[in-house]
């Protein structure tokens, strides 16, 4: 069994995604995806405590070996990120219980956990392929599945995102869709160990060019950076609580993945930072995300929407440290993907809660919470403190180790931007925080949220705290795959 690890957390999802639809009730399709989304998890850590002792996982469909079929290939990168989406399931699906049946309603629940496991299926199955053409595949399953799943929110405003996201994701997928046909005429090959091994040799070729450009913008605009960012607030803002914490927490990172294995892997650091000017065009774009998106966060009225331009900064971060083209940078990337998924998963369940509770997740809903729901109140400051990247969370690890990145090459200004960044969050995190300290409650007679959803949400902001003290696993792990990925990640 342990041989089939990697196919086995896609088989989960996969056959359990249509038992889901057959099933009626709200509890019966939640217990069966609760259930696979804990499996999913289990099979994950394996992987990563075998990619840990013995390298790079290999695992070829059907024994077919590549090129003529496809494999899984599983390394420190996307061993990393299969945990943090698989660890994401298992902490949210038993959120969802009570949050999904009160924003949607219980007769809509059976396909709202076959969309769920529809997109897990479509988010791991992009992280553990080793084929170009399968990334696509699965990018479409998550797509389909997540374009249902926010078209659910309760406010009609979320048919109108949903179509939005459809249509700036189409445009997206067809445009890695195009680079990648432009590889494989050029190649005969979609492996991606192939593509590595094949490219170098004509890399000179304009169509080779043409096909990095157009697939680093598609996704680009995927992972939502600026100014390819404006299907992400609407999408975040509208979606069933679950759904955004969910979405906020692997969806972009998963995208950001790809960008890296691509990067880093297929097209190689030479030819992505020496012959292409990858940096100097992301760079710029990173650096105006985070603080106009910083910027924006701080005149929402609405905090979803507030916490959803926040993850369009997070998300110049992230680019900012791959984009360096370093080891050091890179490493500062993974982190942060890994530690923003923590963060911003924590700070949307906390939204959920308050939302089940006041009906709503405006500043008008925060105010005075910390007298009706402290719990709630104290998870959002604690999560919030993250965000900042103030020291003892895993905010504060993957920022030190950006700006130490920043000045191994000298990046000054890059690091002023980065310092004011987490200003600016100081400022529309603190506005929360003063209005659940010193504002008056809006409804006193509202009392804390129900353990089903605190349960969850204070798993995720321990391991804020947790992995922001010891940091021995994630640091070691996201600079073992930051090796691996400047020598070529290739590993025959």
């Amino acid at each position: 069994m342990l041989a089939h690890l990697p196919v086995l957390v896609i088989l989960a999802p996969l056959l359990g995604a249509p038992v889901a639809s057959l099933l009626r009730g709200p509890n019966w399709p939640w217990l069966l995806a609760t259930l696979l989304s804990w499996f999913a998890l289990l099979c994950s850590v394996l992987l990563l405590i075998q990619v840990n002792a013995q390298g790079t996982f290999i695992y070829t469909m059907g024994g077919w070996e590549a090129p003529w079929g496809i494999e899984y290939r599983i390394d420190f990168a996307n061993a990393l990120l299969l945990v943090l989406i698989t660890g994401l399931a298992s902490v949210v699906l038993p959120y969802a219980r009570l949050s999904v049946e009160h924003e949607i309603g219980a007769d809509r629940c059976p396909l709202f956990y076959t969309a769920l496991l529809l997109l897990i299926l479509g988010l791991c199955g992009i992280t553990v392929t080793g084929d170009a053409f399968n990334v696509f595949v699965f990018l479409e399953v998550s797509s389909l599945a997540t374009y249902t799943l926010i078209a659910m929110g309760r406010d009609r405003r979320a048919l109108t995102a949903s179509f939005s996201y459809l249509i700036m994701g189409t445009i997206g997928a067809t445009f890695y869709l195009i680079g990648v046909g432009f590889l494989y005429v050029m190649t005969g090959t979609l492996n991606m160990a192939d593509l590595a091994e094949r490219l170098p040799a004509i890399s000179d070729s304009s169509t080779v060019r043409t096909a990095f450009a157009f697939i680093v913008t598609g996704i680009c605009l995927k992972l939502a950076l600026f100014p390819l960012h404006l299907w992400l607030p609407n999408a975040y803002t509208y979606s069933p609580s679950a759904v955004t914490a969910f979405l906020g927490a692997t969806a972009t990172k998963v995208a950001v993945y790809v960008l890296i294995r691509f990067v880093f892997t297929i097209f190689g650091v030479e030819f992505s930072f020496g012959a292409e000017p990858l940096a100097e065009v992301l760079v710029p774009l990173a650096i105006i995300g985070l603080l106009s998106a910083s910027t924006v966060s701080i005149m929402q009225p609405n905090i979803k929407r507030m916490l959803a331009y926040s993850s369009v900064a997070q998300i110049g971060y992230i680019v900012l440290g791959l984009a360096m083209g370093t080891a050091m940078g890179l490493t500062a990337s993974l982190l942060h993907v890994f530690n923003h998924g923590l963060m911003k998963g924590a700070l949307f369940m906390v939204m959920g809660a308050v939302a089940y509770r006041m009906g709503g997740t405006s500043i008008d809903d925060m105010r005075g919470l910390a007298k009706t729901m402290p719990l709630t109140f104290w998870a959002f400051v604690l999560g919030g403190l993250s965000l900042i990247g103030v020291p003892l969370t895993v905010g504060f690890v993957s920022k030190w180790h950006l700006i130490l990145a920043s000045l191994e090459l000298g990046w000054w200004p890059v690091v002023v931007a980065i310092l004011a960044g987490s200003m600016l969050a100081v400022v529309y995190v603190g506005r929360v925080v003063e209005a659940g300290f010193f504002g008056e409650p809006k409804d006193a007679t509202k009392r804390e949220a129900p353990w089903g959803l605190l349960v969850p949400l204070w798993v995720l902001v321990i391991a804020n705290i947790w992995f922001g003290i010891d940091t021995r696993l994630t640091v070691d792990i996201a600079e073992a795959a930051a090796a691996q990925l400047m020598a070529g990640g290739v590993v025959r």
